[in-house]
């Protein structure tokens, strides 16, 4: 079953120990701007698949990501979710990989289950009508050795 979240309300999400982000939700609209980003329409078709993540990962985070905490500077000051710190943020190899897991995986993981249709009782061909005659009598097997090479 499906879980719709009504709420068009942001929530934090805890990426690594000390860091949570505020973000909006992963709506079919968000997806949509992300992939409409001219930084992801100007991608080169060489571009690789894990160059192509990270920067979309960056164009969506610079979207959903509205407040952070644990986010600071080298010397421990405060840093605001600006489009440079997102992207300085999601290059830290486990912010990324807990953004992509945590909050873009959720979107995939329902695309991959085809909008979580539940599957037929008693398997997927429950509800066919055979169209195919029956066989006369049984195939013949071939025995070992004999098979023309």
């Amino acid at each position: 079953m499906i879980d719709l979240n009504l709420s068009k309300a942001p929530s934090w999400l805890d990426l690594v120990a000390g860091v949570r982000v505020q973000l909006r939700p992963l709506s079919t609209s968000l997806m949509l701007a992300a992939r409409a980003d001219a930084e992801i329409q100007d991608l080169s078709e060489t571009v690789s698949d894990d160059a192509r993540a990270v920067i979309f990962a960056k164009v969506l985070g610079r979207l959903a990501i509205l407040d952070w905490e644990g986010v600071g500077d080298h010397e421990g000051v405060a840093v605001a979710p600006t489009a440079q710190a997102i992207d300085a943020l999601l290059d830290i190899w486990p912010i990324f990989e807990a953004f992509q897991t945590q909050y873009v995986a959720k979107a995939l993981l329902i695309d991959a289950e085809k909008n979580v249709s539940a599957p037929l009782p008693t398997g997927s061909s429950v509800g066919a009508r055979a169209i195919a005659r029956p066989a006369r009598k049984a195939a013949v097997t071939a025995q070992a050795g004999s098979m023309r090479r």
